[in-house]
């Protein structure tokens, strides 16, 4: 789905029922949600260069058309035990600053468009490591989506003194 669809989409919701689109993603089994506008691309697996002595959440970096691209591996960000040696996972392209940085996840979901009124504050009992890089949850029918703070997910400073 493009972004101009997705504007279009969003142009017809009333201002009372405000809605936000998110690419989803699952990893572990759980579903996430960043925001569509922060995505520029998702990619099947890649050929990742491994980077000496970076942050262990940095795979590495891949060449995407041409550009250097930061590979981080949200599994180890966020506590969670590595991907199988035969699932080479997905990525996401998100732009942070003015980097280009690719989220390795498990899989790619859908493009959800939820309504503002669905969202809820990260819950009590999350753990301490999700909750710094997530801004809350969406209660969805069958499952939750935990949304992701991308600024604070690409934040290494708090990962390194745990």
């Amino acid at each position: 789905m493009s972004i101009e669809h997705l504007a279009n989409t969003n142009a017809k919701h009333s201002v009372d029922d405000e809605h936000h689109d998110f690419v989803t993603m699952t990893i572990e089994n759980q579903l996430f949600g960043i925001p569509v506008l922060q995505v520029r691309d998702v990619l099947g697996p890649q050929h990742i260069n491994v980077v000496p002595l970076a942050p262990k959440e940095v795979a590495g970096s891949l060449n995407l058309r041409g550009r250097i691209v930061t590979a981080i591996d949200v599994r180890t960000r966020l506590g969670l035990p590595p991907r199988s040696d035969d699932d080479p996972g997905m990525s996401v392209v998100v732009e942070h600053g003015s980097d280009l940085y690719s989220l390795i996840i498990d899989s790619v979901g859908e493009v959800l468009s939820l309504p503002a009124s669905a969202f809820e504050s990260n819950p009590s009992t999350l753990d301490d490591v999700w909750r710094d890089v997530t801004d809350g949850i969406y209660q969805l029918e069958d499952k939750l989506m935990v949304k992701l703070n991308i600024d604070r997910l690409l934040n290494f400073d708090s990962a390194q003194n745990e």
